[in-house]
């Protein structure tokens, strides 16, 4: 039989490989964090129909001659270029700016994607929309230890910040130095014990001839006093004063006339509070923020960088696995070691570029005809052969 038939043969397996990968790349144009894929031909073997000879005295050298048998598909790579960003507004919702992917794990597999549409079971844990669990670190008393073991990354949505017992305030703000002997200025302001239960602290400031002094009480009934004074509204005496264990800090107080705005601007006590709601910051850390106004690291979620990503093998559902020619996964905080930061409340675009599929399209349409064309031309030489006898 003719060569020239199988080489079309050939030609039309290959080109329908190409059109099959362009097609999945045009139905994974909206596909969160799709990479699209090529397809790499090469030649199959050629037959040698006349070898080399080489350079005599008398005769120079010939060059070989062979006859193609055909074309292959040599592989069928995949693009792992950045997509565009796509801001969702959804906390659970993020994507790597960089290299790297994100580790999940079910029914004991590891499997690593870059879609980042993420969601909370109701056991708290960060999956992804097919089940799988998100890896990351979890956090111990607020702190990331650093080298931990993975596990789900998970949000205690019974967790409790602990109370902490107020030990120190700060007190900014002018004293107005024109004020009349014998003005008095009260400052309120809640503090807290090591329980979380509240009580007031009360400072009372008195004008003086040569200042102001402070009396301080708070409601268990301790006091602390302490005197002040200005010089050109700069405070010249008089740093703080001690009330229940509490140290209050005075040094940012002014003393110009005709403003009276003295205040507690910040005391380091609160109570106890219940979570409501978290952030993801670039490093891959959810901190979660509590009723009383504390912010806690959570967790970290673990990024996994490989040596040769395009080694990676397709699982579906958007994830990879690991392969021999992958190298084995390293693992990290997201922007360090070479993998990509966080960005929270948007998601990767599919990096498919439309333009270059519908001309790979017409590309792998014309081969495929060109290549139906040999297989025709071919069927009408063997017509002609057995048309010889008749």
């Amino acid at each position: 039989m003719l060569r020239s038939l199988y080489s079309g043969i050939s030609g039309l397996r290959s080109h329908q490989t190409m059109l099959d990968v362009t097609g999945n790349n045009i139905a994974n144009v909206n596909t969160a964090a799709f990479k699209a894929s090529a397809v790499q031909f090469q030649d199959t073997l050629s037959q040698l129909t006349q070898g080399a000879g080489g350079p005599q005295a008398e005769a120079g050298g010939t060059n070989p001659a062979q006859i193609g048998l055909g074309v292959q598909v040599a592989g069928i790579s995949t693009n792992f270029a950045q997509g565009s960003t796509q801001a969702t507004g959804r906390s659970e919702d993020m994507m790597i700016a960089g290299d790297g992917f994100f580790v999940t794990r079910q029914g004991g597999e590891t499997l690593y994607t870059r879609a980042g549409s993420f969601n909370f079971d109701a056991q708290g844990r960060l999956t992804s929309p097919d089940g799988g669990l998100v890896q990351g670190y979890a956090a111990v008393n607020g702190v990331i230890p650093a080298g931990g073991a993975t596990g789900n990354v998970t949000l205690p949505l019974e967790a409790v910040s602990p109370a902490v017992a107020t030990s120190s305030a700060t007190l900014n703000g002018n004293l107005p130095s024109d004020a009349a002997v014998g003005t008095e200025i009260v400052i309120d302001e809640r503090v807290f014990d090591a329980s979380g239960i509240a009580r007031s602290l009360t400072l009372t400031f008195t004008r003086t001839a040569g200042g102001w002094n402070v009396d301080g009480v708070d409601a268990n009934g301790s006091t602390g006093t302490g005197t002040l004074a200005f010089t050109d509204g700069a405070l010249t005496a008089g740093g703080s004063v001690a009330v229940g264990g509490i140290t209050v800090d005075l040094a940012g107080l002014t003393g110009y006339a005709a403003l009276s705005t003295a205040t507690i601007t910040k005391q380091d006590g609160r109570n106890a509070g219940t979570l409501n709601s978290f952030s993801i910051a670039q490093d891959g850390t959810v901190v979660g923020s509590f009723s009383n106004g504390a912010s806690e690291a959570i967790a970290r979620i673990a990024v996994a960088t490989f040596a040769n990503a395009g080694g990676l093998e397709k699982a579906g559902s958007s994830g990879y696995r690991s392969t021999f020619n992958s190298g084995a996964a390293t693992l990290g905080a997201p922007g360090q070691g070479g993998a990509g930061a966080l960005i929270g409340g948007a998601l990767e675009m599919s990096n498919v570029d439309l333009s270059q599929e519908f001309t790979n399209l017409i590309v792998a349409q014309r081969g495929f005809q060109a290549n139906a064309r040999i297989i025709t031309t071919s069927d009408e030489v063997l017509q002609e052969l057995t048309n010889l006898k008749r």
